[in-house]
């Protein structure tokens, strides 16, 4: 079964580019566990912790506009609106559902989803 790993999206404002081009429709993968991890080694990261956030989307936006690349300088220039845009899809498309498993209600006999509580397991 396959699901999806890329998701479009479209800046409420857009990046200016030095020509003064506008770009404003990008993709955006999901994250991996590199995405997350790697960025605490950076010495921006480790001087201010807030950049984790430029360095992550400059990792996981695969496509802004025609830009050949996205990189961290082109994430600092971002304007605040696009980039608060940017962090909580960011948030969306990487937040884990908690998983669930089929059973049935031993009191109507209906099949129900049970959520998995991996902490309440011993995980």
């Amino acid at each position: 079964m396959a699901f999806q790993t890329e998701f479009p999206f479209v800046l409420p404002k857009g990046y200016l580019d030095d020509n003064g081009e506008l770009h404003r429709e990008g993709v955006m993968r999901l994250a991996n566990a590199g995405d997350e991890i790697l960025p605490l080694r950076d010495p921006r990261v480790q001087q201010n912790p807030g950049y984790i956030t430029i360095i992550l989307l400059a990792r996981v936006i695969t496509k802004l506009g025609s830009l050949p690349a996205v990189d961290t300088r082109t994430i600092e220039r971002l304007y605040t609106m696009d980039l608060a845009y940017l962090q909580d899809m960011y948030q969306r498309i990487n937040t884990m559902d908690a998983p669930t498993y089929k059973g049935v209600c031993p009191h109507c006999g209906k099949e129900i989803d049970i959520p998995v509580n991996f902490m309440e397991a011993g995980w």
